[in-house]
């Protein structure tokens, strides 16, 4: 799942993807699978739409595979599965899970809540990146079973409202609005409304305080284009980019664990004595992707739009 190698894998992956979120996304408004282009260049890695998003969904199986949890940096755990991230932030007054991915993926969440030695129970507050399914499909059942109080950003609330797995109304119990802050136990998130992929797109930042150090954790919302570029959401994404890359950053994390090469990090924190999750070097890397595609898919719009009959 690094997002600087093994390209083929990704085709792979994409290719075999018959079913779920990733190949409806891939289709247009009459079910038709859209065109993989453009591909653009950064760091001399090469991307097309269905790349990426192959890279962030995985197959199937990577969507509800419970990954290895563990420590990212002070207070902050890991505790999705290899392709959907959902994190846990302990405090001494209850915890903060921010995504509860799709419902079915709720029981691995809390096994690997309990398996890093907390109580599922003691979660007191449920955060959310975006309003789609594979990120927030499991509030009505995490709610349910802890009692959580649910936050959601303003914009983001209609399309939270649609999500109902098995009927369950979506639960919000409070509206969020952009630079507001949540508070538990000593540890605050802010809400940065980051729109494009959504309307209420959700970056949150807090800090995390590790071996007499501070550090400023970001975890980013996806700012991947899926849809046709309309004015409004042209105006969403340039806010957006533009905003992120003000943000103080130390451990960039994300929605999907490739958009910060999660396994690779991973892998080098059982072998390293230096936090890998510290990464302020790649703070934009993500950013950097996704702003050159929504740069290449709005110049290839204009061209058909140009070169479209004269009615």
């Amino acid at each position: 799942m690094d997002r600087t190698l093994r390209p083929k894998a990704w085709m792979c992956i994409a290719a075999a993807m018959g079913a779920g979120t990733s190949q409806a996304q891939n289709k247009g408004q009459k079910g038709q699978p859209q065109p993989d282009h453009p591909t653009v260049t950064v760091q001399g890695q090469s991307y097309t739409p269905r790349s990426i998003l192959a890279r962030n969904m995985g197959t199937p199986e990577d969507q509800t595979t419970q990954f290895p949890p563990h420590k990212i940096i002070g207070n902050v755990y890991y505790v999705g599965t290899r392709t959907l991230s959902s994190f846990l932030i302990v405090t001494p007054q209850g915890n903060i899970l921010i995504d509860s991915t799709y419902e079915r993926n709720v029981p691995t969440i809390r096994k690997s809540v309990e398996q890093l030695g907390f109580k599922f129970t003691d979660i007191k507050i449920l955060l959310g990146n975006h309003a789609h399914g594979d990120h927030q499909e499991g509030d009505a059942l995490v709610k349910k079973l802890t009692g959580a109080r649910v936050f959601a950003m303003a914009e983001d609330v209609p399309a939270l409202q649609a999500i109902k797995p098995g009927g369950k109304k979506h639960p919000i119990d409070q509206k969020l609005h952009d630079g507001e802050t949540v508070s538990l136990g000593g540890t605050t998130l802010v809400a940065h409304l980051t729109p494009g992929h959504t309307h209420g797109c959700t970056t949150w930042t807090t800090m995390a305080q590790e071996n007499g150090k501070s550090y400023n954790v970001v975890f980013n919302c996806s700012l991947r284009p899926q849809q046709a570029l309309t004015p409004a959401l042209v105006e969403e994404f340039n806010r957006s980019f533009k905003l992120v890359r003000t943000l103080p950053c130390d451990v960039p994390l994300g929605d999907h664990p490739a958009q910060y090469n999660m396994q690779d990090k991973y892998g080098r924190l059982q072998k390293e004595g230096a936090n890998p999750f510290v990464d302020p070097a790649h703070c934009s890397a993500e950013a950097d992707i996704e702003e050159a595609m929504f740069h290449a898919l709005l110049a290839e719009q204009k061209r058909e739009q140009n070169n479209a009959p004269k009615k």
